[in-house]
């Protein structure tokens, strides 16, 4: 496994549109010395040769929707719980 930098696939593609196959191996090669078969070489060239510089990615007019902390739950209010309230119990009158 290899890395090739934009330069240097350009170089390839280059030498593989005007010369070929076999020339852009040998440009292949020597970027790159440690391969030794040409079998391989004309397939790493083939993938080379078929990628093309991606396309600049394009401006948008949507905005990122950034995502605020979850809140730890807090415990209700003492008066909430049911508990003594100022010494008197609450509790919950309906109607006049």
């Amino acid at each position: 496994m290899f890395c090739v930098d934009e330069a240097t696939a350009e170089a390839i593609r280059r030498v593989f549109d005007e010369e070929g196959e076999l020339s852009a191996v040998l440009e292949l090669r020597r970027h790159f010395p440690l391969i030794t078969d040409n079998a391989r070489g004309r397939e790493c060239v083939r993938i080379i040769a078929g990628w093309r510089p991606a396309s600049p990615p394009a401006e948008a007019d949507t905005k990122v929707a950034r995502l605020k902390p979850r809140r730890r739950p807090t415990a209700a209010p003492r008066s909430a719980r049911g508990v003594w309230d100022q010494g008197v119990p609450l509790r919950l009158y309906v109607g006049a």
